[in-house]
């Protein structure tokens, strides 16, 4: 058993799975960054100063009535909220990525379609051998 785990292990599909899991990962919190860095700041400056990672409703409030300024200070005193504007980052990151990897999609499948459209190149020794044969023909 240990033996069929190593050669699924090293198998070439495995390998680039993990390689695969392992950028996409580190890709996923360059597109975080990147949406809570420096997209959403200019947007919420041009909708009049609103930071989005802290646009919440308070659905029940906690020890200590509000306002809270912050989702944080909020869920100290045991409020239960609603965190819309962390969704709002999310689904920006979620669109972000998925428009790379349709680009990448897309890019394989042009690739795959040029190699199609090639014509296939017979090897000279067919050549020479087809030659031969008809040569033998005569």
């Amino acid at each position: 058993m240990l033996k069929e785990f190593k050669e699924f292990a090293v198998r070439g599909n495995v390998v680039d799975m993990a390689v695969g899991i392992i950028i996409g990962a580190a890709f996923g919190k360059i597109v975080e960054s990147l949406v809570k860095d420096v997209i959403m700041p200019p947007i919420g400056l041009m909708l009049g100063k609103v930071d989005f990672s802290n646009l919440f409703l308070v659905l029940r409030q906690g020890t200590t009535a509000g306002p809270h300024l912050t989702i944080e200070a909020a869920q100290e005193v045991g409020a239960v909220t609603l965190n819309y504007g962390l969704f709002i980052n999310t689904m920006i990151s979620f669109v972000i990525v998925a428009f790379a990897v349709f680009l990448l999609i897309r890019a394989i499948n042009r690739l795959k379609q040029q190699e199609e459209k090639k014509p296939a190149v017979t090897p000279e020794e067919v050549v020479l051998l087809r030659e031969i044969r008809d040569a033998l023909k005569k």
